[in-house]
C-alpha cells in the first residue's frame, strides 16, 4: 500500500482537477445544453455535461491517483487499480444542475479526498462565477486566501436559514410542512438549489445556517468540511452522523435551537 498523502496535497490535486472540470461545465453550457435526461422524476434533470464532468475528473484522478477509489454522483463507485490506498474520492460534478440547466449562477464542481472514511480535503468550484472555497481537515476553511469563521449571529429569530427541498411530491410537501413551521421563528429563508454552495455560504457567514434532509455524499462531503473548518457543527439529529436523514449546518449558538426545532418538527421523517 502506497503512503497516504497528507490532506494539504490532497487538496491541490482536487482544485486542479475542480478548476479544469468547471472549465468544462461553463464550456458545455455555453455551446448548448443537450441530451437532457431525468433521473428520479421529470424535474430533477441531468445533462450530457453532469456526465462529461464526471468523466473528466474520473479520468483526472485515475492519471494522477491510480490506485483510489472514487465515488460520483453519475457513475457510482469505482475502484483503484491495484492495492488499495485508503483514499476515496467523492464527486459531484455538478451540483446545482437545475441551476445550470436555467442558466443561474448557482452551480458548483464538488470534489472531496476521504481516507479511511474521514474527509480530509475538499474543494467546491462555482463554475458560474470561479468563486472557490477550500479546505483541509484541522488546517481551516478558506475562500479567496481569507479564512472563514461562520456566522457571529446567536439567535435563531434572526438568522437567515439556507435550506432545499428534494423531487419527489411527497417528500416536498413534508418538507414544506416543516418550513411553515420554522419560517416565523427565523429572520427568513433562502433557497438557491446547490447543497454544497449552501454549506459554503453558511461557512462564510453569507448563511447563518442551513439544513436539508435528502442528501447523498457527493452533495455534502466538500461543503461539510467547509463548513465544519469555519467552525460550524455539522451533523443530523440527536448526534447522529449528517446524512441523508438531515444535514444541520450552524454556528454553535444556532445549532441547538435549529436543531430542537428540526426535531420537534420531524425534518428527518416523511418520504
Amino acid at each position: 500500500m502506497r503512503p497516504v498523502p497528507e490532506p494539504d496535497e490532497l487538496l491541490a490535486i482536487a482544485v486542479k482537477i475542480a478548476r479544469a472540470a468547471a472549465e468544462t461545465a461553463r464550456r458545455m453550457r455555453a455551446e448548448a445544453i443537450t441530451e437532457v435526461d431525468t433521473k428520479s422524476t421529470a424535474t430533477d434533470v441531468v445533462t450530457a455535461a453532469d456526465r462529461a464532468v464526471e468523466r473528466q475528473v474520473v479520468g483526472a484522478l485515475r492519471e494522477l491517483r491510480p490506485q483510489d477509489t472514487v465515488l460520483g454522483e453519475e457513475y457510482g463507485p469505482a475502484g483503484g487499480r491495484g492495492g488499495g490506498t485508503g483514499v476515496r474520492w467523492v464527486v459531484d460534478p455538478i451540483d446545482g444542475t437545475v441551476n445550470y440547466l436555467y442558466g443561474l449562477p448557482q452551480y458548483a464542481v464538488s470534489i472531496a479526498a476521504a481516507v479511511d472514511g474521514v474527509v480530509v480535503a475538499g474543494v467546491v468550484h462555482n463554475a458560474a462565477t470561479g468563486e472557490e472555497w477550500t479546505a483541509t481537515r484541522g488546517g481551516g476553511a478558506y475562500r479567496a486566501g481569507r479564512r472563514l469563521v461562520g456566522s457571529a449571529t446567536t439567535r435563531l429569530s434572526q438568522a437567515l436559514v439556507g435550506t432545499g427541498f428534494g423531487y419527489d411530491p411527497a417528500r416536498r410537501r413534508h418538507q414544506a410542512a416543516v418550513l411553515a413551521r420554522l419560517l416565523p421563528e427565523v429572520r427568513d429563508i433562502r433557497r438557491f438549489g446547490a447543497a454544497a454552495l449552501d454549506l459554503c455560504m453558511a461557512a462564510e457567514g453569507t448563511l447563518d445556517a442551513y439544513y436539508e434532509k435528502g442528501l447523498n455524499p457527493w452533495d455534502h462531503a466538500a461543503g461539510g468540511l467547509v463548513a465544519e473548518e469555519a467552525g460550524l457543527v455539522v451533523a443530523g439529529l440527536d448526534g447522529a452522523p449528517p446524512g441523508p436523514e438531515l444535514v444541520i449546518a450552524a454556528p454553535p449558538a444556532l445549532f441547538a435551537p435549529l436543531h430542537d426545532r428540526l426535531a420537534a418538527y420531524d425534518a428527518a421523517g416523511g418520504p
